[in-house]
């Protein structure tokens, strides 16, 4: 790693990395879905819609990942 960013403070590389962050998410936006990952997404949606009561929030899926180990 740079040498500078090993003298940054806390808050500075904090700043640094989301920074880096957003445009790594901005360059992901700007590409299009390959047709094989919007393909997934609509089969995704379509069994979403046809079975909501399989479904799980948000928060819960994310706890259940997190206690995996």
């Amino acid at each position: 790693m740079d040498p500078s960013f090993d003298q940054m403070t806390t808050a500075e590389r904090i700043l640094y990395v989301q920074e880096l962050w957003d445009r790594i998410a901005r360059d992901a936006e700007a590409q299009p879905l390959r047709p094989a990952q919007a393909a997934e997404l609509d089969r995704r949606l379509a069994d979403y819609r046809e079975h909501p009561e399989a479904s799980i929030p948000w928060e819960l899926a994310r706890d259940q990942m997190r206690h995996r180990g």
